[in-house]
């Protein structure tokens, strides 16, 4: 039985829960919801950051926030590099700006929290992917090609805005790649240092919820119902991704990420079912969670053929990862140590991400010194 669950025959077994202080709104047309939202928080003078593909709705929700609309920004880019942020900070105190309220993906939300960190300014985010960031206390900024992750009560937006009708628009690919980027989180999520019946509960919904609603999205982009249960998922692993420390995975996307301006979403779906297979054999318990959950006997295999089936790319060196790069990967991996549920082992990263490059189904790797499966 996994120590961290319940048991109504054994006790309860102690563990922290610490709730994240965000407000949500889910439906479809919570959109409309966004003045109200601004006037709760107090925000007369509000940045509105968006990215072009979002002018139509940008110039609505100016509309909607009337004169508490002061200034707009559309140059959000990924990785949060810091000089974008740096320029937009020139606009901050050029317009006594006192709140934000963002548009888009993961590069918009990234944007508005970097500005968050540096003056503590309430955010209003509205998601348009399902990339689940808008939900954390944590910010990954980019400078000199090093991306860095920092974490703050002052990063956490204030309020989350879901309106499902903002993602029916978008692509078929990107919608696949960003909920492998969801399950990415929900699934760390399961084997954290600090993981509790709470947070475990939340990832395996929003794995279910998941892994049922891309392939949907990939036979009709006009699902409805399918929508709505993609966003769910990643709200909740959202939530996931903010209340636990995260693993190999995530550090390996951020240093993909960094170091090659990999694009976020494609990286974290390819990296995925290879992180997995490197971390399962100290995480048997997990691997047993969810191979029950999805109902399939190989969990890595079946990640990456959801990943073939939403049409992902074929490996990392479709998306720009160099040969070459493969080693400065690992340097940089395993420059900074971290929590881990498997030791990071130089040929275990140098194998895992050679197959992720050539877009090889998921392999074990044979662990170089016995391990007992603990943090490293």
């Amino acid at each position: 039985m996994n120590q961290t669950l319940y048991s109504a025959v054994n006790g309860c077994i102690p563990f922290v829960y610490e709730a994240l202080p965000s407000r949500v709104r889910f439906g479809h047309g919570t959109r409309s919801q966004v003045g109200e939202e601004a006037e709760r928080l107090g925000i007369s003078r509000a940045l509105l950051l968006y990215g072009p593909p979002h002018a139509e709705v940008a110039d609505e929700l100016a509309g909607r926030l009337g004169p508490r609309h002061a200034a707009s920004f559309d140059g959000a880019r990924m990785h949060t590099p810091v000089e974008v942020t740096d320029e937009v900070m020139t606009m901050v105190a050029a317009h006594g700006i006192d709140g934000v309220v963002a548009i888009g993906g993961g590069s918009t939300t990234g944007l508005a929290k970097a500005i968050a960190l540096r003056t503590d300014l309430p955010q209003i985010i509205l998601p348009t992917t399902y990339a689940g960031s808008e939900m954390t206390p944590i910010l990954g900024q980019t400078e000199n090609g090093i991306k860095t992750t920092q974490r703050s009560p002052k990063i956490l937006p204030e309020s989350v805005i879901y309106d499902v009708d903002l993602t029916m628009r978008l692509p078929v690919a990107i919608s696949g790649v960003s909920g492998m980027n969801a399950i990415a989180h929900a699934i760390e999520a399961l084997y954290a240092r600090d993981a509790n019946p709470v947070i475990n509960a939340l990832a395996l919904e929003s794995i279910r919820a998941l892994v049922k609603a891309l392939p949907a999205i990939k036979a009709d982009p006009a699902n409805r119902a399918a929508r709505a249960d993609a966003l769910y998922g990643a709200w909740l692993a959202g939530v996931c991704l903010g209340s636990v420390d995260m693993a190999l995975h995530h550090k390996l996307c951020h240093v993909l990420g960094g170091a090659f301006n990999l694009p976020h979403a494609e990286t974290h779906a390819l990296v995925l079912p290879h992180a997995l297979a490197y971390n399962a054999p100290a995480v048997p318990d997990v691997m047993r969670r969810l191979s029950a959950a999805l109902d399939v006997d190989d969990v890595c295999l079946a990640l990456h053929q959801l990943n073939a089936a939403i049409g992902a790319p074929r490996g990392l060196r479709a998306i720009g990862m160099p040969e070459a790069g493969i080693e400065r990967a690992v340097e940089l991996a395993l420059a900074n140590p971290y929590r881990n549920p498997r030791p990071l082992e130089r040929d275990g990263l140098r194998a895992l991400l050679r197959r992720a490059c050539d877009g090889a189904e998921p392999a074990a790797v044979t662990s170089e010194a016995p391990h007992d499966g603990q943090a490293s």
